[in-house]
């Protein structure tokens, strides 16, 4: 079994975004998801793609597995751009929480970005997307999504 198999199904999805990053902002935009997920390679990849009816743009992930370290790497995708985006974000669960992280660029400045899974049951889950831009000393959370199960 692979550590996203989790995540294999039909997802309703609550999603809360940052208005605004890197300003100590606490307005949040609240929008509407719906999510399916599929496992391949027994479990080593993982592929969802998720829809934002109300904003107009759909996106996708690939996670695959390092069968030589366990280590994952989640790739996303943005219909709107249409590129396979880099750097992945790279990490492993640890006692049912998965933590990743990359080094990114977010508005033209340097940051260290990290998605963290956890809450996992059979009918839930959350992910969040944070940055930080002083080498991880305090972190600003600008996404979560909290998944519920459908079907």
């Amino acid at each position: 079994m692979g550590d996203f198999d989790f995540l294999v199904g039909s997802w309703d999805v609550t999603n809360r975004r940052l208005a605004k990053r890197h300003v100590g902002s606490d307005d949040w935009d609240e929008f509407p998801g719906t999510s399916v997920a599929h496992s391949f390679f027994d479990g080593a990849g993982s592929f969802d793609e998720i829809r934002f009816p109300t904003r107009g743009f759909n996106g996708a992930t690939v996670r695959i597995q390092d069968r030589a370290t366990g280590l994952w790497s989640i790739y996303w995708m943005n219909s709107r751009r249409g590129v396979l985006e880099l750097p992945p974000v790279v990490g492993r669960f640890v006692d049912g929480v998965g933590t990743f992280y990359a080094d990114d660029t977010d508005e033209g400045r340097p940051i260290r970005c990290r998605f963290i899974w956890s809450g996992i049951t059979p009918t839930s889950c959350r992910w969040e997307q944070a940055f930080s831009i002083d080498s991880e000393r305090s972190w600003e959370t600008n996404w979560i999504m909290d998944f519920t199960r459908t079907g």
